[in-house]
């Protein structure tokens, strides 16, 4: 969090946490570009140190370090695969109704593409797997401070995990008006969204409450 400025001494809010968090997946974006357009480049890291603005990597040579701390910084966030890697504390998410609810959907989906192998190749189905893994991932994120020590933060990541939730449920809708997937099958996964979706808002509310609690209005 050093390259993001704040007032010291003062609670980061959820406004704060988006503004940060935004900051964190364009400098991830940024990366992947330069590291895909100069990737046989011989002079690959020096190139993106300096297009990365990472001086004194440049000095140094030695970057390497400040490029696995970037990554590492989203990495669980984006995919599937990175939602599995949030089970590192289990005790503080995996329990939780919500969490399991969105987990629920995202097998639910994975079995409904073995059912229906071609869905593999819609974009729309693409889009509806894809959004609902992030908004686990995003939920595991959110729920995995006990104490909710950064209320902010973990309202920050819920709102990331419902506007996935929100994209996931547009895909759905359009698979259903192509008659990709039955009525029968839109009106299971739509329950399951709306379920997390639902759920999703409720827990906003409730730390929203305990920020106003604490900290008052801003």
């Amino acid at each position: 969090m050093s390259g993001f400025d704040h007032e010291p001494e003062r609670a980061w809010d959820e406004y704060d946490w988006e503004r940060f968090l935004q900051q964190q997946d364009q400098k991830t974006e940024k990366y992947m570009e330069l590291l895909e357009r100069y990737l046989d480049d011989p002079q690959r890291d020096q190139i993106i140190a300096r297009e990365m603005g990472w001086s004194q990597l440049l000095e140094s040579k030695d970057w390497s370090a400040e490029v696995d701390s970037l990554l590492d910084e989203n990495a669980g966030e984006e995919d599937e695969a990175d939602m599995n890697e949030g089970a590192a504390a289990p005790d503080t998410f995996e329990d939780h109704s919500l969490y399991r609810a969105a987990f629920a959907l995202t097998i639910w989906i994975d079995r409904l593409f073995d059912q229906n192998s071609a869905l593999q190749n819609e974009p729309a189905a693409v889009k509806l797997a894809t959004h609902s893994a992030l908004a686990s991932a995003k939920l595991a994120a959110a729920l995995s401070d006990d104490g909710v020590d950064e209320i902010g933060m973990t309202i920050a990541y819920l709102k990331r995990a419902l506007k996935a939730i929100t994209t996931a449920m547009d895909a759905a809708a359009q698979l259903v008006g192509d008659k990709l997937i039955t009525t029968e099958q839109y009106a299971v996964v739509q329950q399951r969204l709306f379920q997390v979706r639902d759920g999703i808002i409720t827990l906003m509310g409730e730390y929203r409450g305990e920020w106003r609690r604490r900290f008052g209005s801003r």
